[in-house]
């Protein structure tokens, strides 16, 4: 029978064929695997930090000299550390030096500086390195500003502040302009504890301003939000939590009983939690991580690794533990592959 080919051209279009399924299953594959990003991640030059150190702040010690700067010895150690662990992306947030100084020039300058030293890392390593935007708060005009030349000119991803402005609260009315323009672009906040112990006089004294101060922070930041409403108000702005929350997960049940006496709320305070977003650093603590994913659900922790913190072997941990938690596999899959993205728009 004649079917108008030769021989060779039958088996160059079955070549051809078995070549398109192989290229259809790869990308299967990839949709299937995600994108690996790590939403928790710093990077620091000593340019910016000696000018923070000059506008006042007196922890630039905590960041210098951690591996968090641009030197090629820095970048390949960091670049290595990723590759290993199948990380595509990290989102660089330059809390907990943060541009939040009372002194509005201070607070301008320190924030075009942090952003411009963001815009060029992912200039230079556009798929490596994406940016949330420093924000010179408690400045609100200024603020929206900066603001919009991160998210407009710059291509950043989002914006950042830290669970505390100086002495005020996340929650302050002041900042509502700021989350409604954040609202108004569906966009993504990022909020880090600043390091201030939460002014209490039994935490920096006691050199407990990171070890238990800054869960501390992101636990009362947290609540803050969830008192004032802020994710009501706010539905289109997508909030991401440190570090699973803080103590969270372990009072979680507690939030919804005694809030019905000493504070009643429009909504119970778990409802408003699973409103948010929360990185999984945890410090490699399997069981801190099945208490964040049993309070407030696999979908709402987004990879973190708070690098360069957490570094070499914990580093490693970091994105490792979350598959040796005990956690549904299906759950650790998204933590690790899926919920950054989605909450980014990467996805």
């Amino acid at each position: 029978m004649e079917c108008g080919f030769t021989r060779r051209e039958v088996l160059r279009a079955g070549s051809l064929a078995a070549a398109g399924l192989l290229a259809g299953a790869k990308l299967g594959a990839q949709a299937k695997k995600g994108m690996r990003i790590d939403i928790h991640a710093h990077l620091w030059n000593n340019e910016y930090l000696d000018l923070c150190q000059s506008y006042g702040n007196v922890d630039t010690g905590t960041q210098r000299n951690k591996g968090a700067g641009m030197g090629q010895a820095e970048m390949d150690a960091r670049f290595a550390s990723m590759e290993v662990n199948g990380v595509e992306m990290q989102i660089l947030d330059i809390c907990p030096q943060a541009p939040h100084f009372e002194n509005k020039e201070h607070a301008v300058t320190a924030a075009r500086m942090a952003n411009d030293l963001y815009a060029e890392a992912v200039s230079r390593w556009p798929k490596k390195f994406k940016a949330f935007a420093a924000v010179p708060l408690p400045h609100v005009d200024e603020a929206l500003k900066e603001l919009e030349r991160a998210l407009d000119q710059l291509k950043f991803v989002g914006a950042t502040m830290t669970t505390f402005i100086g002495g005020r609260s996340v929650a302050d009315p002041a900042f509502a302009p700021f989350y409604q323009e954040l609202n108004r672009r569906a966009s993504v906040l990022y909020i880090h504890p600043s390091g201030n112990g939460v002014d209490s006089p039994f935490v920096i004294p006691y050199n407990l301003r990171w070890i238990i101060g800054a869960p501390m922070e992101d636990t009362v930041s947290i609540m803050h939000l969830i008192e004032a409403g802020i994710p009501q108000k706010y539905p289109k702005l997508k909030i991401v939590n440190s570090h699973l929350g803080g103590m969270l997960p372990m009072v979680f049940q507690r939030l919804d009983n005694v809030s019905k006496w000493e504070h009643p709320l429009p909504e119970l305070p778990t409802v408003t939690a699973k409103r948010m977003w929360y990185c999984s650093v945890g410090h490699g603590h399997p069981p801190a991580l099945r208490a964040a994913v049993d309070s407030m659900g696999a979908d709402r922790i987004c990879l973190g690794t708070d690098f360069p913190y957490e570094s070499g072997e914990l580093f490693n941990r970091a994105i490792q533990y979350i598959s040796e938690s005990g956690l549904k596999p299906g759950d650790a899959e998204k933590i690790l592959d899926r919920n950054a993205a989605a909450v980014l728009g990467l996805a």
